[in-house]
Formats: C-alpha cells, sequence, structure tokens
C-alpha cells in the first residue's frame, strides 16, 4: 500500500489503533464521530476512558470550536463504543488524509460500523433549524475535482453508489421517529470551508440536487467505504443557508446544536440500544 502524504497508510494506523486498544479495555465494533456542537453526545458514555488527541500517534488536534479532540470509550445504552469527539478539517490546514486517518484507525481497532454526525446548513425549504436530517447520498464537491484521502492507495476506485446503509438509514428513521421528532432525509453536499457559501453558491447546490451543505463527513465516508464500513451519518441542521445576509457566525451554529443536545443524546443513546450485533 502506497503512503500518502500526511500520514493515511495502515501501518501508522495500526499505530494509532495499537495506543487506543492499550489505553481501553473496550473492544467495540461501533465508532462514532461527533461534529460540532455534538460533543454533548459522549457525556452519555459510561464507564468511560478518556484520550486526547494528540496522545495519539498520527492523530490531529482540532482547532476549532466545539471539537474537543478526545476519544472517548465505554458503554452506551448497553454497548461497547469508541467515540471520537471533534474532527479536523481541511480548512485547518489539514489535507484529506490527516482528515480521513482516524476512521483508518478506528477501523485498525476493529470498529465497523461508523456513525457520523456534522452540523450543516439547510439547502432545502422543507429543512428548519433544528431538524435532524438522515444522509442518503452526498455530493463530494472537493472529490469530484480530485481532491480525496484515497489518492495514490490501492483499490481506491470505491463504489460510492451505496455509501449509506440502507439498513442503518432504516433503523435511524425508526429511532428517530419514536421519539416523536420528523423523519428528514436528504443529499449533502460537502464543500471545503471555510467561508459559508454565498447566495449564489446555495442556489447551484440546491439545483444540483443539495439539501443540505457542510465543511466535513465526506472524507471519513469516502475512507470508511474503503475500508469496507458500513455507515450512517446524521446533520443537524443549524441555519437556512439560502438566506441571503443572515450574518451566521459558528457560534450560531454551536447553539443551535446546543439547544438541541438532550433530543441527540437520546437519538444516539436509542441508536445503540436497537445497534444490529
Amino acid at each position: 500500500m502506497k503512503t500518502i502524504e500526511g500520514g493515511f497508510d495502515v501501518s501508522r494506523a495500526r499505530e494509532a489503533a495499537k495506543h487506543i486498544a492499550l489505553s481501553t479495555p473496550m473492544r467495540p465494533s461501533l465508532g462514532l464521530i461527533l461534529g460540532s456542537g455534538w460533543a454533548t453526545v459522549s457525556e452519555a458514555v459510561q464507564e468511560a476512558t478518556t484520550v486526547d488527541y494528540q496522545s495519539i500517534p498520527h492523530f490531529h488536534k482540532p482547532r476549532v470550536e466545539g471539537h474537543p479532540g478526545c476519544l472517548v470509550a465505554g458503554m452506551l445504552s448497553g454497548l461497547p463504543v469508541v467515540v471520537l469527539s471533534g474532527r479536523s478539517h481541511l480548512y485547518e490546514g489539514y489535507d484529506m488524509a490527516q482528515v480521513a486517518f482516524p476512521v483508518l484507525a478506528l477501523r485498525e481497532f476493529g470498529v465497523s460500523d461508523l456513525i457520523l454526525t456534522n452540523a450543516a446548513g439547510g439547502l432545502n425549504p422543507a429543512l428548519l433549524p433544528g431538524d435532524l436530517m438522515i444522509i442518503t447520498d452526498h455530493i463530494n464537491l472537493p472529490g469530484l475535482v480530485g481532491v480525496s484521502p484515497l489518492v495514490g492507495m490501492e483499490g481506491a476506485f470505491v463504489d460510492m453508489g451505496a455509501a449509506y446503509d440502507q439498513d442503518l438509514i432504516k433503523l435511524a428513521s425508526r429511532v428517530i421517529s419514536s421519539t416523536g421528532k420528523k423523519v428528514q432525509t436528504g443529499t449533502f453536499a460537502m464543500v471545503g470551508g471555510p467561508t459559508y457559501e454565498t447566495p449564489a453558491e446555495a442556489r447551484l447546490l440546491r439545483s444540483l440536487g443539495a439539501d443540505a451543505v457542510g465543511m466535513s463527513t465526506v472524507p471519513e465516508v469516502v475512507a470508511a467505504r474503503w475500508a469496507g464500513m458500513r455507515v450512517l451519518a446524521l446533520s443537524m441542521i443549524t441555519n437556512n443557508a439560502l438566506q441571503p445576509g443572515a450574518g451566521l457566525t459558528h457560534q450560531e451554529v454551536l447553539r443551535t446544536v446546543k439547544e438541541e443536545a438532550a433530543m441527540l443524546r437520546t437519538i444516539v443513546q436509542k441508536l445503540a440500544e436497537s445497534w444490529p450485533q
């Protein structure tokens, strides 16, 4: 296997996985990666062991508010899990290989299923701030111009036609419905950031069929599918991306997610409780 600049290779992933294994007796098959403002979910993990990213070989500490940068291993609704609280992004100066590397480390640790979460702007008028959207497909804008964690990798021609597992989508739909929250599904568009979209860019993305837009998640999905993992992804809608001149800030994004913190914890706990073994 070829090594990509930034460290997306199996040998380094095994080093990281070995460090994680020495830090916790847990051997979970389910992993979670928490996006902006979602860190509260990790507070529901019991018998928890917390490891700072900076102590894990080849991990990178996020520099963005709302991304604590720690691994939490423990029990969630009776199920062993490993949670990555926070992620790195392209706009922080990391490359795609570095952004996606933790997924490969989790796979080497033994994780086979992955729940990804993020905060996103709504492009579909039916999506309102506070809505939770199950991602059923994506538009990988960086990937369309060759910016991918798989550049130079063996087996890089990965079929993304069913990137998001249909059985897990059905499970998430049932769980969200059981809480009384409306089930929303849609297509997520990834942009590089760090600026939010102009009105023209938002209209373009909507015309392409995108229901929500954000600056993360897709590199991890690509890496997970390359590694043979099942993927479920959830977007918390924090704003209307088609509304120009709203003066959106990252703090407002975090505030919207935090307002829904109790609901997000409940949904993730119920997902773990119902997760197929």
